[in-house]
């Protein structure tokens, strides 16, 4: 029987903080939305991949060791960020994670082995199987365990 990872988005997947950085360049955005990035309008609209997040995914289906799911906590005060997150999905991964993503805040119901997660926040510190703390941690401003991919395709296969 297959183990079930499931895997975050923003700061696994996308490299959220990198699109952050390029929104808050924009002179016109307010100091309110500077504060608060996840409510800026179509912010998780077309952000860029995280370093090596493809390809490692594809190691872990190609394995055929693993279930595969999205896990991601939307903007609750960005109603698009819903529709947005499924259709970035769609488009680096085609039909992979096809009904198989799950929007929560409440990641500690999950049931699964394994959760790829760059915080403790939405019930992440409470998943019931391996949380695997990924890349940087930028409310603590430091690194978490496993930096990279690599660094998660090592420890899992």
């Amino acid at each position: 029987m297959k183990k079930i990872i499931f895997i975050d988005m923003d700061g696994v997947l996308v490299d959220f903080g990198k699109q952050v950085k390029k929104a808050r360049e924009n002179p016109n955005l307010s100091d309110r939305l500077k504060n608060h990035p996840d409510q800026i309008p179509n912010i998780f609209k077309n952000p860029p991949v995280y370093e090596g997040a493809i390809e490692g995914v594809n190691q872990l289906y190609s394995s055929n060791l693993y279930d595969l799911f999205i896990a991601t906590s939307p903007a609750w005060f960005n109603p698009m960020s819903f529709t947005h997150k499924r259709l970035w999905i769609e488009k680096y991964f085609g039909q992979l994670f096809k009904k198989k993503m799950i929007i929560t805040h409440r990641k500690d119901l999950l049931i699964g082995d394994y959760l790829i997660d760059d915080r403790l926040a939405n019930g992440a510190k409470d998943f019931k199987g391996k949380l695997l703390r990924f890349g940087y941690d930028y409310e603590k401003k430091t690194w978490n365990e496993y930096r990279d991919w690599d660094s998660i395709i090592k420890y899992l296969l």
